[in-house]
């Protein structure tokens, strides 16, 4: 537990022992393809308002909002998955189960057909 004081997020480093750098590495790569992710779903909510696109402004405006509030919850949770992962691979317990990729996929596809409707609106 050396050098843990001084680490942040403590309620990661303050538990268990250091893991195998390499999972840890690992770890940080998903969460920076997370991050990535994020920051995809924000650009798209902002170039459906910014880029003329032939859909009914309501519909348009509703399909955006849902890429903003995706991407933010991609941003958030991925913090919040790195951290239990950490902690998991300190305290050696299994690994939490993966709970982003279903609410990002049916958010995803519900802002489509809202912009499909939208088109044929």
């Amino acid at each position: 537990m050396s050098g843990a004081a001084g680490r942040f997020p403590r309620r990661v480093y303050r538990y268990g022992e250091e893991p195998d750098p390499r999972f840890s590495l690992a770890n940080e790569r998903t969460f920076l393809a997370w991050v990535r992710t994020a920051l995809a779903l924000l650009a798209a909510g902002v170039a459906l308002v910014s880029v003329p696109v032939p859909v009914a402004a309501g519909y348009l405006s509703a399909s955006a909002g849902l890429f903003v509030l995706l991407g933010l919850y991609a941003v958030v949770n991925s913090w919040w998955s790195w951290m239990r992962t950490e902690r998991s691979l300190r305290e050696r317990r299994p690994l939490p189960g993966p709970a982003t990729g279903p609410v990002l996929v049916g958010g995803v596809a519900v802002a489509v057909v809202v912009l499909v409707v939208g088109f044929l609106a």
